[in-house]
Protein backbone atom coordinates (compact mmCIF):
# COMPACT_ATOMS: atom_id res chain seq x y z
CA UNK A 1 0.00 0.00 0.00
CA UNK A 2 1.56 3.40 -0.90
CA UNK A 3 -0.22 6.34 0.22
CA UNK A 4 0.90 10.02 -1.44
CA UNK A 5 0.62 12.80 0.92
CA UNK A 6 1.06 16.80 -0.04
CA UNK A 7 4.18 18.31 0.65
CA UNK A 8 3.20 20.84 3.41
CA UNK A 9 2.71 20.14 6.98
CA UNK A 10 4.25 17.20 6.43
CA UNK A 11 4.73 16.20 10.08
CA UNK A 12 1.20 16.44 11.02
CA UNK A 13 0.06 14.71 8.04
CA UNK A 14 2.68 11.53 8.67
CA UNK A 15 1.62 11.61 12.49
CA UNK A 16 -1.94 10.99 12.12
CA UNK A 17 -1.72 8.72 8.84
CA UNK A 18 0.06 6.10 11.21
CA UNK A 19 -1.83 6.40 14.22
CA UNK A 20 -5.02 5.44 12.22
CA UNK A 21 -3.43 2.88 9.24
CA UNK A 22 -0.71 2.01 10.90
CA UNK A 23 -0.95 1.65 14.85
CA UNK A 24 -4.93 1.40 14.60
CA UNK A 25 -5.21 -0.68 11.94
CA UNK A 26 -2.20 -2.51 11.99
CA UNK A 27 -1.58 -2.27 8.12
CA UNK A 28 1.92 -1.80 6.22
CA UNK A 29 1.99 1.26 4.06
CA UNK A 30 4.91 3.48 2.66
CA UNK A 31 4.40 7.21 2.25
CA UNK A 32 5.33 9.54 -0.77
CA UNK A 33 5.69 13.08 -0.41
CA UNK A 34 4.50 15.23 -3.57
CA UNK A 35 3.02 18.38 -4.48
CA UNK A 36 -1.07 17.29 -5.04
CA UNK A 37 -4.19 18.04 -3.75
CA UNK A 38 -5.79 15.39 -1.55
CA UNK A 39 -4.02 12.23 -0.23
CA UNK A 40 -4.35 8.85 -2.70
CA UNK A 41 -3.80 5.81 -1.28
CA UNK A 42 -3.04 3.30 -3.40
CA UNK A 43 -3.60 -0.34 -3.23
CA UNK A 44 -1.45 -2.84 -4.52
CA UNK A 45 -3.38 -3.68 -7.49
CA UNK A 46 -3.33 -0.06 -8.18
CA UNK A 47 -7.19 0.50 -6.79
CA UNK A 48 -7.04 3.57 -5.29
CA UNK A 49 -8.62 5.73 -2.32
CA UNK A 50 -8.71 9.64 -2.68
CA UNK A 51 -9.13 11.42 0.90
CA UNK A 52 -9.67 15.00 -0.02
CA UNK A 53 -7.43 17.53 1.83
CA UNK A 54 -9.97 20.10 3.26
CA UNK A 55 -7.74 21.70 6.47
CA UNK A 56 -3.77 21.22 6.13
CA UNK A 57 -3.83 22.81 2.66
CA UNK A 58 -4.65 25.89 3.29
CA UNK A 59 -1.87 26.72 5.97
CA UNK A 60 2.09 26.85 3.89
CA UNK A 61 3.55 28.07 6.97
CA UNK A 62 4.59 25.47 10.24
CA UNK A 63 1.96 25.66 12.73
CA UNK A 64 0.13 28.25 11.08
CA UNK A 65 -3.23 26.39 11.61
CA UNK A 66 -2.86 26.75 15.36
CA UNK A 67 -5.55 29.48 16.05
CA UNK A 68 -9.17 29.34 17.26
CA UNK A 69 -10.71 30.41 14.55
CA UNK A 70 -9.83 27.30 12.37
CA UNK A 71 -12.15 25.26 14.88
CA UNK A 72 -15.77 25.12 13.07
CA UNK A 73 -18.44 26.67 15.52
CA UNK A 74 -21.06 23.76 13.91
CA UNK A 75 -20.12 20.48 12.20
CA UNK A 76 -21.86 18.89 9.42
CA UNK A 77 -23.37 15.37 9.29
CA UNK A 78 -22.81 12.43 6.89
CA UNK A 79 -24.26 9.08 6.16
CA UNK A 80 -22.90 6.75 3.11
CA UNK A 81 -22.75 3.16 3.03
CA UNK A 82 -19.25 3.44 4.27
CA UNK A 83 -20.09 4.63 7.69
CA UNK A 84 -20.85 1.99 11.09
CA UNK A 85 -23.23 4.75 12.60
CA UNK A 86 -25.84 6.85 11.35
CA UNK A 87 -24.96 11.50 10.78
CA UNK A 88 -21.30 10.55 11.68
CA UNK A 89 -19.16 14.05 12.65
CA UNK A 90 -17.78 15.50 10.13
CA UNK A 91 -15.15 17.76 11.83
CA UNK A 92 -13.82 18.80 8.33
CA UNK A 93 -14.99 18.29 4.77
CA UNK A 94 -17.63 17.23 3.26
CA UNK A 95 -20.39 14.12 3.18
CA UNK A 96 -19.12 13.52 -0.50
CA UNK A 97 -19.00 10.19 -1.67
CA UNK A 98 -17.97 9.31 -5.25
CA UNK A 99 -17.40 5.58 -6.15
CA UNK A 100 -16.17 5.48 -10.15
CA UNK A 101 -17.27 2.15 -11.48
CA UNK A 102 -14.64 0.36 -13.20
CA UNK A 103 -13.99 0.26 -16.83
CA UNK A 104 -11.34 -2.20 -16.10
CA UNK A 105 -10.60 -4.17 -12.73
CA UNK A 106 -7.84 -2.24 -11.56
CA UNK A 107 -9.44 1.56 -12.22
CA UNK A 108 -11.86 1.17 -9.30
CA UNK A 109 -11.43 4.85 -7.03
CA UNK A 110 -13.52 6.20 -4.14
CA UNK A 111 -13.60 9.67 -3.42
CA UNK A 112 -13.96 10.72 0.03
CA UNK A 113 -14.88 14.13 1.07
CA UNK A 114 -14.55 13.63 4.59
CA UNK A 115 -11.00 14.65 5.59
CA UNK A 116 -10.73 11.87 8.17
CA UNK A 117 -6.93 12.83 8.85
CA UNK A 118 -7.72 16.21 9.86
CA UNK A 119 -10.55 15.47 11.68
CA UNK A 120 -9.03 12.90 14.32
CA UNK A 121 -5.89 14.58 14.23
CA UNK A 122 -7.90 17.32 15.94
CA UNK A 123 -9.38 15.15 18.37
CA UNK A 124 -6.01 13.15 19.44
CA UNK A 125 -3.74 16.06 19.40
CA UNK A 126 -6.02 17.78 21.51
CA UNK A 127 -4.86 21.33 19.69
CA UNK A 128 -8.06 22.70 20.32
CA UNK A 129 -7.43 23.36 23.94
CA UNK A 130 -4.30 25.11 23.05
CA UNK A 131 -5.38 27.69 20.80
CA UNK A 132 -9.01 28.02 23.11
CA UNK A 133 -8.05 29.72 26.25
CA UNK A 134 -11.56 28.63 28.27
CA UNK A 135 -10.54 27.44 31.41
CA UNK A 136 -12.47 26.19 35.05
CA UNK A 137 -11.10 27.45 38.73
CA UNK A 138 -8.29 24.74 38.92
CA UNK A 139 -6.92 25.55 35.19
CA UNK A 140 -8.68 22.94 33.11
CA UNK A 141 -10.32 22.80 29.47
CA UNK A 142 -13.95 22.42 30.39
CA UNK A 143 -15.86 19.61 28.72
CA UNK A 144 -18.50 22.32 28.21
CA UNK A 145 -16.20 24.34 26.12
CA UNK A 146 -15.30 21.74 23.35
CA UNK A 147 -16.46 21.08 19.99
CA UNK A 148 -17.87 18.00 20.75
CA UNK A 149 -20.05 18.89 23.86
CA UNK A 150 -20.81 21.58 21.67
CA UNK A 151 -22.01 19.45 19.07
CA UNK A 152 -23.51 16.53 20.84
CA UNK A 153 -20.80 13.89 20.04
CA UNK A 154 -18.88 13.65 23.49
CA UNK A 155 -20.43 10.27 23.85
CA UNK A 156 -19.08 8.87 20.74
CA UNK A 157 -15.78 7.52 19.74
CA UNK A 158 -15.91 9.23 16.24
CA UNK A 159 -11.75 8.70 15.71
CA UNK A 160 -13.22 4.76 16.26
CA UNK A 161 -15.94 5.47 13.59
CA UNK A 162 -13.29 7.58 10.95
CA UNK A 163 -11.01 4.30 11.29
CA UNK A 164 -14.07 1.95 10.68
CA UNK A 165 -14.97 4.07 7.78
CA UNK A 166 -11.28 3.90 6.17
CA UNK A 167 -11.23 0.40 6.80
CA UNK A 168 -14.70 -0.40 5.16
CA UNK A 169 -13.47 2.01 1.92
CA UNK A 170 -10.19 0.25 1.91
CA UNK A 171 -11.79 -3.74 2.16
CA UNK A 172 -14.54 -2.29 -0.68
CA UNK A 173 -11.36 -1.90 -2.79
CA UNK A 174 -9.92 -5.24 -2.44
CA UNK A 175 -7.19 -4.42 0.28
CA UNK A 176 -5.51 -8.02 1.00
CA UNK A 177 -4.08 -6.96 4.03
CA UNK A 178 -5.59 -8.30 7.37
CA UNK A 179 -6.32 -5.68 10.24
CA UNK A 180 -4.95 -5.43 13.89
CA UNK A 181 -7.48 -7.63 15.75
CA UNK A 182 -8.42 -6.01 19.09
CA UNK A 183 -10.22 -6.93 22.23
CA UNK A 184 -12.30 -4.96 24.61
CA UNK A 185 -10.39 -4.79 27.58
CA UNK A 186 -12.21 -2.93 30.97
CA UNK A 187 -9.56 -1.03 32.82
CA UNK A 188 -10.55 -0.51 36.32
CA UNK A 189 -8.18 3.33 38.36
CA UNK A 190 -8.69 4.25 41.45
CA UNK A 191 -7.28 8.03 42.37
CA UNK A 192 -6.25 7.90 46.03
CA UNK A 193 -6.69 11.61 46.65
CA UNK A 194 -7.54 11.30 50.43
CA UNK A 195 -6.32 8.51 51.61
CA UNK A 196 -7.84 8.40 54.79
CA UNK A 197 -11.53 10.80 55.96
CA UNK A 198 -10.34 11.44 59.40
CA UNK A 199 -6.17 12.26 58.64
CA UNK A 200 -6.38 14.36 61.58
CA UNK A 201 -8.39 16.79 64.30
CA UNK A 202 -8.79 19.59 61.51
CA UNK A 203 -10.62 16.75 59.24
CA UNK A 204 -12.79 16.28 62.17
CA UNK A 205 -13.88 19.43 63.18
CA UNK A 206 -14.52 20.85 59.26
CA UNK A 207 -16.73 17.68 58.71
CA UNK A 208 -18.75 18.67 61.85
CA UNK A 209 -19.01 22.52 60.69
CA UNK A 210 -20.43 21.26 57.07
CA UNK A 211 -22.95 19.10 59.28
CA UNK A 212 -24.23 22.08 60.91
CA UNK A 213 -23.77 24.90 58.73
CA UNK A 214 -24.08 23.91 55.07
CA UNK A 215 -26.29 20.37 55.36
CA UNK A 216 -27.95 21.93 58.34
CA UNK A 217 -28.16 18.48 60.30
CA UNK A 218 -27.90 18.36 64.16
CA UNK A 219 -28.88 14.89 64.20
CA UNK A 220 -26.05 14.13 61.64
CA UNK A 221 -23.01 16.25 62.54
CA UNK A 222 -23.61 13.49 66.13
CA UNK A 223 -23.69 10.96 63.83
CA UNK A 224 -20.58 11.81 62.16
CA UNK A 225 -19.16 12.89 65.91
CA UNK A 226 -19.97 9.30 66.90
CA UNK A 227 -18.49 7.99 63.72
CA UNK A 228 -15.73 9.80 64.14
CA UNK A 229 -14.81 8.91 67.78
CA UNK A 230 -15.02 4.88 67.25
CA UNK A 231 -12.78 5.26 64.03
CA UNK A 232 -10.09 6.82 66.55
CA UNK A 233 -10.90 3.97 69.21
CA UNK A 234 -10.04 1.79 66.43
CA UNK A 235 -13.65 -0.08 66.56
CA UNK A 236 -15.09 1.55 62.86
CA UNK A 237 -13.01 1.83 59.66
CA UNK A 238 -12.30 4.84 58.40
CA UNK A 239 -15.20 5.42 55.39
CA UNK A 240 -12.29 5.76 52.85
CA UNK A 241 -10.63 2.67 53.90
CA UNK A 242 -12.12 1.10 51.59
CA UNK A 243 -9.42 -0.74 49.87
CA UNK A 244 -10.22 -3.89 50.87
CA UNK A 245 -13.50 -3.64 49.33
CA UNK A 246 -12.33 -2.42 46.15
CA UNK A 247 -9.91 -4.97 45.70
CA UNK A 248 -12.16 -8.12 46.86
CA UNK A 249 -14.50 -6.88 44.17
CA UNK A 250 -11.74 -6.93 41.61
CA UNK A 251 -10.54 -10.17 42.57
CA UNK A 252 -14.48 -11.39 42.30
CA UNK A 253 -14.59 -11.00 38.66
CA UNK A 254 -11.16 -11.41 37.65
CA UNK A 255 -9.64 -7.57 37.61
CA UNK A 256 -6.47 -6.22 38.20
CA UNK A 257 -7.20 -2.65 39.96
CA UNK A 258 -4.72 0.24 39.38
CA UNK A 259 -4.26 2.65 42.48
CA UNK A 260 -2.77 6.00 41.90
CA UNK A 261 -1.24 7.33 44.65
CA UNK A 262 -1.03 11.14 45.74
CA UNK A 263 1.86 12.23 47.88
CA UNK A 264 2.16 15.05 50.37
CA UNK A 265 2.49 18.18 48.24
CA UNK A 266 2.57 22.10 48.66
CA UNK A 267 -1.00 22.80 47.62
CA UNK A 268 -4.37 22.76 49.77
CA UNK A 269 -5.31 20.24 47.25
CA UNK A 270 -3.07 18.00 48.07
CA UNK A 271 -4.10 16.04 51.11
CA UNK A 272 -2.09 12.72 51.64
CA UNK A 273 0.02 11.47 54.32
CA UNK A 274 3.18 9.11 53.25
CA UNK A 275 2.96 6.82 56.01
CA UNK A 276 -0.39 6.37 55.58
CA UNK A 277 0.79 5.51 51.73
CA UNK A 278 3.15 3.27 52.93
CA UNK A 279 0.86 1.03 54.40
CA UNK A 280 -1.75 1.21 51.61
CA UNK A 281 0.61 0.67 48.98
CA UNK A 282 2.07 -2.61 50.79
CA UNK A 283 -1.81 -3.84 50.48
CA UNK A 284 -2.32 -3.15 46.69
CA UNK A 285 0.87 -4.92 45.67
CA UNK A 286 0.52 -7.95 48.10
CA UNK A 287 -2.68 -8.94 46.40
CA UNK A 288 -1.24 -8.69 42.82
CA UNK A 289 -3.09 -5.12 42.10
CA UNK A 290 -0.64 -2.25 40.42
CA UNK A 291 0.24 0.88 41.99
CA UNK A 292 0.79 4.61 39.55
CA UNK A 293 1.63 7.52 40.19
CA UNK A 294 -0.75 10.34 40.84
CA UNK A 295 1.09 14.11 40.54
CA UNK A 296 0.51 16.69 43.21
CA UNK A 297 -1.92 19.60 42.17
CA UNK A 298 0.88 22.05 40.77
CA UNK A 299 3.22 19.06 39.12
CA UNK A 300 1.08 19.32 35.72
CA UNK A 301 3.44 22.15 34.17
CA UNK A 302 6.74 21.62 36.29
CA UNK A 303 9.03 19.36 35.49
CA UNK A 304 11.39 20.00 38.51
CA UNK A 305 8.03 19.08 40.40
CA UNK A 306 6.95 16.38 38.76
CA UNK A 307 9.97 14.67 39.20
CA UNK A 308 10.85 15.86 43.05
CA UNK A 309 6.67 14.34 43.72
CA UNK A 310 7.18 10.84 41.73
CA UNK A 311 10.69 10.04 43.40
CA UNK A 312 8.91 10.50 46.60
CA UNK A 313 6.33 8.15 45.56
CA UNK A 314 8.56 5.87 44.67
CA UNK A 315 10.64 5.76 47.68
CA UNK A 316 7.27 5.33 49.75
CA UNK A 317 6.17 2.27 47.64
CA UNK A 318 9.64 0.35 46.91
CA UNK A 319 9.38 0.20 43.07
CA UNK A 320 9.41 2.50 40.19
CA UNK A 321 6.55 4.02 38.29
CA UNK A 322 6.14 3.98 34.64
CA UNK A 323 1.92 4.76 34.43
CA UNK A 324 -0.68 7.18 36.07
CA UNK A 325 -3.10 10.09 36.24
CA UNK A 326 -2.76 13.72 36.91
CA UNK A 327 -4.19 14.82 39.90
CA UNK A 328 -7.52 16.66 39.66
CA UNK A 329 -7.08 15.85 36.16
CA UNK A 330 -4.95 18.98 35.58
CA UNK A 331 -3.32 19.13 32.25
CA UNK A 332 -1.76 21.35 29.77
CA UNK A 333 -1.49 20.37 25.77
CA UNK A 334 1.17 19.41 25.04
CA UNK A 335 3.17 20.60 27.88
CA UNK A 336 2.03 17.72 30.35
CA UNK A 337 2.27 14.94 27.52
CA UNK A 338 5.82 16.38 27.41
CA UNK A 339 6.39 15.90 31.42
CA UNK A 340 5.64 12.31 31.27
CA UNK A 341 7.87 11.85 28.38
CA UNK A 342 10.79 13.42 29.71
CA UNK A 343 10.11 11.19 32.90
CA UNK A 344 10.33 8.00 31.06
CA UNK A 345 6.51 7.29 31.67
CA UNK A 346 5.19 4.33 29.46
CA UNK A 347 1.49 5.78 29.74
CA UNK A 348 -0.81 8.42 31.08
CA UNK A 349 -4.65 8.06 31.91
CA UNK A 350 -5.26 11.92 32.62
CA UNK A 351 -7.72 12.42 28.99
CA UNK A 352 -10.92 12.31 30.85
CA UNK A 353 -12.74 15.71 30.91
CA UNK A 354 -13.75 16.80 35.28
CA UNK A 355 -17.07 17.66 34.48
CA UNK A 356 -18.30 15.47 32.07
CA UNK A 357 -18.04 11.82 31.22
CA UNK A 358 -17.46 10.90 27.33
CA UNK A 359 -14.60 10.65 24.68
CA UNK A 360 -12.72 13.62 24.86
CA UNK A 361 -10.10 12.34 22.81
CA UNK A 362 -12.59 11.23 20.04
CA UNK A 363 -11.37 7.20 20.83
CA UNK A 364 -11.49 4.01 22.73
CA UNK A 365 -7.79 3.09 21.65
CA UNK A 366 -4.59 3.88 23.70
CA UNK A 367 -2.24 6.12 21.32
CA UNK A 368 0.56 7.61 20.64
CA UNK A 369 0.19 11.47 21.43
CA UNK A 370 1.73 14.39 19.45
CA UNK A 371 3.55 17.48 20.66
CA UNK A 372 1.71 19.97 18.60
CA UNK A 373 4.35 22.66 19.00
CA UNK A 374 7.90 20.07 19.00
CA UNK A 375 5.88 18.68 15.97
CA UNK A 376 6.81 15.13 16.68
CA UNK A 377 5.03 12.16 18.05
CA UNK A 378 6.05 10.78 21.45
CA UNK A 379 6.59 7.38 22.92
CA UNK A 380 4.49 7.66 26.21
CA UNK A 381 0.88 6.40 25.10
CA UNK A 382 -2.19 7.70 26.36
CA UNK A 383 -5.07 5.74 27.82
CA UNK A 384 -8.42 8.10 27.33
CA UNK A 385 -10.22 8.03 30.70
CA UNK A 386 -14.00 7.57 29.44
CA UNK A 387 -15.88 7.74 32.41
CA UNK A 388 -14.99 9.07 36.30
CA UNK A 389 -17.71 8.61 38.84
CA UNK A 390 -17.03 12.56 39.77
CA UNK A 391 -18.01 14.12 36.52
CA UNK A 392 -21.29 13.50 37.42
CA UNK A 393 -21.54 15.51 40.99
CA UNK A 394 -21.64 18.75 38.07
CA UNK A 395 -24.62 17.37 36.46
CA UNK A 396 -27.95 18.77 38.02
CA UNK A 397 -30.37 16.22 39.22
CA UNK A 398 -28.44 12.73 38.64
CA UNK A 399 -29.73 9.59 40.15
CA UNK A 400 -28.12 6.61 40.56
CA UNK A 401 -30.50 5.03 37.83
CA UNK A 402 -29.18 7.79 35.20
CA UNK A 403 -25.32 7.58 36.09
CA UNK A 404 -25.44 3.79 35.57
CA UNK A 405 -27.37 3.95 32.57
CA UNK A 406 -25.16 6.69 30.76
CA UNK A 407 -21.76 4.45 31.78
CA UNK A 408 -23.52 1.55 30.49
CA UNK A 409 -24.05 3.31 27.13
CA UNK A 410 -20.31 4.35 27.03
CA UNK A 411 -18.87 0.89 27.57
CA UNK A 412 -21.61 -0.35 24.80
CA UNK A 413 -19.59 2.05 22.75
CA UNK A 414 -15.85 0.82 23.57
CA UNK A 415 -17.08 -2.66 23.14
CA UNK A 416 -18.37 -2.26 19.79
CA UNK A 417 -15.01 -1.07 18.82
CA UNK A 418 -12.85 -3.52 20.89
CA UNK A 419 -11.79 -0.41 22.90
CA UNK A 420 -10.51 0.13 26.24
CA UNK A 421 -12.78 1.33 28.42
CA UNK A 422 -10.79 2.84 31.56
CA UNK A 423 -12.64 3.79 34.42
CA UNK A 424 -12.43 6.06 37.67
CA UNK A 425 -13.79 5.60 40.97
CA UNK A 426 -12.33 6.99 44.37
CA UNK A 427 -11.51 4.97 47.21
CA UNK A 428 -13.22 8.06 49.06
CA UNK A 429 -16.75 8.04 46.78
CA UNK A 430 -18.89 5.43 49.08
CA UNK A 431 -19.17 6.57 52.15
CA UNK A 432 -20.01 10.06 52.80
CA UNK A 433 -23.62 12.27 52.61
CA UNK A 434 -23.41 12.75 48.94
CA UNK A 435 -22.25 9.39 47.33
CA UNK A 436 -24.33 7.39 49.55
CA UNK A 437 -26.78 6.59 47.36
CA UNK A 438 -24.51 6.11 44.80
CA UNK A 439 -22.23 3.36 45.92
CA UNK A 440 -24.15 0.70 44.13
CA UNK A 441 -23.70 2.33 40.86
CA UNK A 442 -19.81 1.23 41.61
CA UNK A 443 -20.72 -2.89 41.50
CA UNK A 444 -23.04 -2.48 38.77
CA UNK A 445 -21.35 -0.89 36.27
CA UNK A 446 -18.55 -3.41 37.10
CA UNK A 447 -20.65 -6.41 37.31
CA UNK A 448 -22.19 -5.40 33.61
CA UNK A 449 -19.04 -4.42 31.62
CA UNK A 450 -17.61 -8.22 32.83
CA UNK A 451 -20.49 -9.50 31.04
CA UNK A 452 -19.31 -11.36 27.73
Amino acid sequence: MKIIVPNNNIEERKYIIDILIGEFLGLNYKVEIRECSNYEIILDDNKKLIIEDHFFKKFTNKLEYLEEKNIPDKIKLGLNKFTVEENIPIIYGTDKIVIRAPITTDSLIIICGIDIFASAFFMLTRWEEYVNMTRDKHNRFPATASLAYKNNFLDRPIVNEYVEMLWNMLAFLGCKQKRKKKEFKFILTHDIDHAYKYKNIGSCIREIIGDILKRKSLNLAFKNLRKQILTKLGKLKDPFDTYDYLIDISEELGIKSYFFLHSSGSSKFDNNNDKFLRKISQKILSRGHYVGYHPSYNAYNNLDLFLKDKEKIENIVGQKLTFGRQHYLRFEIPTTWRLWEEAKMEWDSTLGYADREGFRCGTCYEYSPFDIINRRRLKLKEKPLIAMESSFVYQLNVTPQYMEKKIQNLIDRTRKYNGEFVFLWHNSSFNTHFWQNFGSVYKAVLLNAMKN
